[in-house]
């Protein structure tokens, strides 16, 4: 019987294995992987950048606390933010980047309000899951934090709720866990700019979307957006536990020395993890990302969109969704009797977010498994 909290529904295997986008399980089936760990291994599960940094640093020292200085820190917040003028803060998850964001937001304009919307997932701790918009895993839980509102997500009806009495705006250009749900260029822009004239701070969340997944370092560099707060996670360190959160220069006078803080947070094997995965997202392979991306989009809609199981497909980069006119859970289940790995997303939402590093010949293998698998 087992000892842990059965917090998580559990397929019934144990991946032990794992070499470039493939996994193998206790049970010795390989499959091809469509998930990155959640969009987390964006790298594979063989990048050797990746293995020998944390490696080289695991033999000088892999903990200190934040009481001193890091270099590590230091070379991975400008590899974030280049020549901007930009903050960091190293945290340890999205869900922690997200909290951080509201106090940050909170204390630096003195105001309590923030506007989430519709379907969107921010994480799980008291502040991120109150600007979460899925009552599902709210419920028990409250009261949940006050001030805390939503508005329907890519659509203008929102735009009256952004006023100056808000402390915030937090958004995902994609959301994930909502049904990957991209939104338009132009309702982003409404949306910045109803900020910027409320003066209202602007918080993305490229937890998921950040890092690569797009083609883009983060999502919102497609729309040339210029937001206050960018939160992210998952993929900055191929799967060591890692979040930050970026931040305009002149907000820096709310987190000074004692307002914030973390144990393990900027971990000295987080941060190699993450200087090898930042060095490797350079423009030629963001480039070949687009390329992959388009591939994907142009077999998704060719293959898959004329199902009729299939309702629509949504996405930006590598991070897709299908939408099914059946249950998900069952169709994931048969995907994995197949040697295919991939994910949910609320409403009936097949989701795939394939390591960055997959070939467009394991792309069309893995399209070919799921439309097997949809018309059966």
């Amino acid at each position: 019987m087992s000892k842990l909290f059965p917090t998580y529904a559990r397929y019934p295997f144990d991946i032990v294995s794992g070499h470039d986008c493939y996994l193998t399980d206790d049970q010795q089936n390989t499959y091809l992987d469509f998930t990155s760990g959640i969009g987390v291994c964006n790298l594979g599960y063989s990048n050797t950048a990746v293995q020998q940094s944390v490696a080289t640093q695991l033999q000088k020292v892999w903990h200190t606390s934040n009481l001193y200085e890091s270099q590590l820190q230091e070379q991975v917040a400008d590899l974030l933010v280049g020549a901007a003028d930009k903050l960091v803060f190293f945290c340890n998850s999205g869900t922690e980047a997200n909290e951080a964001a509201l106090k940050l937001a909170r204390k630096a304009t003195g105001k309590s309000a923030v506007l989430a919307f519709s379907d969107s997932f921010h994480g799980r701790t008291y502040g991120a899951l109150s600007m979460t918009d899925n009552p599902a895993i709210q419920a028990g839980f409250g009261p949940l934090v006050p001030d805390i509102s939503f508005a329907p997500y890519n659509d203008n009806a929102a735009l009256p709720q952004i006023t100056a009495d808000l402390a915030a705006v937090i958004l995902e250009v994609v959301q994930g866990e909502g049904g990957v749900n991209p939104a338009s260029s132009a309702w982003l822009h409404s949306v910045a700019a109803k900020c910027q004239q409320k003066h209202v701070l602007l918080i993305i969340d490229e937890v998921q979307t950040g890092n690569g997944r797009t083609g883009q370092l983060f999502a919102y560099q497609h729309y040339g957006l210029q937001p206050d707060i960018v939160t992210t996670a998952k993929g900055l360190a191929n799967g060591l536990p890692i979040g930050a959160l970026i931040g305009n220069a002149d907000l820096a006078t709310a987190f000074a020395p004692g307002s914030h803080g973390t144990t393990f947070g900027g971990n000295k094997l987080a941060m190699a993890a993450a200087k090898a995965v930042l060095t490797q997202l350079t423009p030629e392979f963001l480039a070949q990302v687009q390329t992959k991306a388009a591939y994907l989009e142009q077999l998704l809609q060719t293959e898959l969109a004329p199902l009729p199981q299939v309702s629509a497909i949504t996405g930006l980069g590598l991070m897709q969704g299908i939408h099914l006119t059946i249950p998900v859970a069952p169709v994931v289940a048969a995907l994995q009797q197949d040697h295919l790995l991939t994910l949910t997303a609320k409403h009936e939402t097949l989701r795939l977010l394939p390591p960055l590093t997959i070939s467009e010949e394991q792309l069309a293998h893995g399209v070919a498994i799921i439309k097997q698998v949809l018309t059966k």
